[in-house]
Parts: C-alpha cells; structure tokens; sequence
C-alpha cells in the first residue's frame, strides 16, 4: 500500500513539474512577443502614424488602415452578433438535448477551428466574384466582403458563448418564472438573456478581439487601399493587412510603420479584453 502511494505521489509530482514548465515556457513566449512588440512598435509611434494615409509610403501614416479596420470590424460584428445570439439562444432553449442541438454544437465546434483563410476564400467566392460580374469589374474587393468573412470567423464564437451562459443560467429560474404563467418567448428575452447579458456581452467583445488581427481573409476580400475608403462597397485598407504587406516590404522604414501597425493591434486587442474581464467583474461583484 505505501509503494502505491509513493508511486502516485511521484507520479502527481512529475506532472505538476511538467505542467508547470509547460506554463512558463507559454508565458515566456508570450512576454517576449509583448516585449518586442512593444519596444518595436513605441519607437516607431508618431503625429503622421494617425495623421496621413499609406499613399506617402515611408513618409505616411496609417490612417486610412485604422479607419478601414474599424469600419470593416463593425461590419463582421453587426452582422455576427445578431445571428449569433439569436442561434445560441435557440440551441440553449429550444434545442438542448435533442440530435439537431448537438449536431449543430459539434458543427459550429468545427467553424470554430477552420482556417480564416479558408473563410476568405469562400467570401471570395460568393461576394466577390459575382459582385464582379454583375458590375462588370467596377464593384470586385470591397470592406463589405470583408466584414462578411469576419463575421464568419466571429460567428462561431458568439454562439457558443450564448450557448453556454444561458446554459449556465439556473434552471430553478425558469421553473418559477413558467409557473407563474409567464410565456416562454417572454422567459427568454426578459429574464434569461437579462440574466445572461455579461457573459454574452463578453463573448461579443472577445470575438471582435478574436477577428481584429485577421489577415488571411482580407486579403481576399477587402484586398487594400493606400487612400481614404468609406464607402463599404470600395477596397479598403486594414491594419492586419498593411502589417503583412510593409513587413514583406525591403526598407526598414516600413518595417518600423509594420512594428507601430502590431503595437495599435495589440492594445486595442489588450483593451478589448481588459473590458471584457471588467464586465465579468462587475457582474460577480453585484451578484455577491
């Protein structure tokens, strides 16, 4: 009895080492990513970073690529969010435990793991080439068949986050609430959705960090643009795919317009999901 115990106590001692090196080999990663990131991209911040478009080239700026990426985002989440909480509510209310529900759960498991590229090709497909055809070449790249492949790849996300808080919500809360005679369409949108508002909220955010850094269906969507693009239907320009151009670019100067592009990617990444953590807090904060 004792060499079993021993065994075990080794054996729980060699794991909890292993996951501990494994923990900290990540975190050293990712502190050198954030290290480099940042040292790289503060040098390279400057007045013209906010103030000039991508035209100029190495005496330019990236204006018209944060304007772009914010507008095609928008898109991707307007679109996304919607459906995707309407598809989580309906899977956690109307389809748990049944074969569709759970066809469906492991299906969108699936979307979650595609490749985005994969998500840009198909956009490409159905967007961008008949938008072609019918406009004969003066509608082709747009940041609307941009914001369509995004809200693919934030899809996903959504729903399974609706999906799950609502699960999470208890079921002693419906009982009382169809006891005393209140619909079930009234039960799902005035107090489930209300209860589970943070986390869906959170799961929005989270998916808008996720696809903020997209490169890959970009470019076969939205494509670029060295000038001021408002209008959806035009090509636009996006900070993910002006990083991955400059960076392919020879001249260190727009390597350093490549660095400053990653370090406004990530802080408005880092923001999204301090905001996300705070809604979360607020929340377990009330409730105790």
């Amino acid at each position: 009895m004792s060499a079993l115990y021993l065994r075990r106590r080794i054996t729980n001692a060699a794991a909890m080492t292993l996951s501990m090196l494994a923990t900290l080999v990540g975190l050293a990663f990712l502190a050198w990513i954030l290290w480099e990131t940042l040292r790289q991209g503060i040098g390279a911040l400057d007045l013209k970073l906010f103030t000039k478009v991508t035209a100029y080239g190495e005496d330019g700026g990236l204006l018209n690529s944060m304007v772009g990426s914010l507008i095609i985002n928008f898109i991707g989440i307007a679109i996304a969010t919607p459906i995707g909480v309407l598809a989580g509510t309906w899977l956690a209310e109307y389809a748990d435990r049944t074969r569709l529900g759970e066809s469906i759960r492991f299906l969108n498991d699936i979307l979650l793991s595609a490749p985005s590229i994969v998500m840009g090709l198909f956009v490409y497909t159905i967007i961008v080439l008949p938008s072609t055809a019918l406009t004969h070449g003066s509608t082709t790249f747009s940041g609307f068949a941009g914001g369509v492949a995004l809200a693919l790849i934030a899809l996903p996300v959504i729903v399974r986050t609706t999906d799950e808080m609502l699960r999470l919500v208890p079921s002693t809360l419906r009982e009382a609430a169809l006891s005393l005679g209140v619909p079930q369409w009234k039960l799902t949108l005035q107090i489930l959705i209300r209860a589970a508002r943070s986390g869906i909220i959170t799961g929005v955010l989270l998916a808008l960090a996720r696809i903020s850094g997209e490169t890959a269906p970009l470019l076969f969507t939205a494509f670029g643009n060295n000038y001021m693009a408002l209008n959806p239907i035009d090509k636009m320009s996006s900070l993910p795919q002006i990083i991955y151009q400059y960076a392919n670019d020879p001249g260190e100067a727009m390597h350093a317009l490549a660095w400053a592009g990653a370090f406004v990617v990530t802080m408005f990444v880092l923001l999204l999901s301090l905001a996300s953590r705070l809604i979360l807090f607020r929340t377990k904060v009330s409730h105790d």
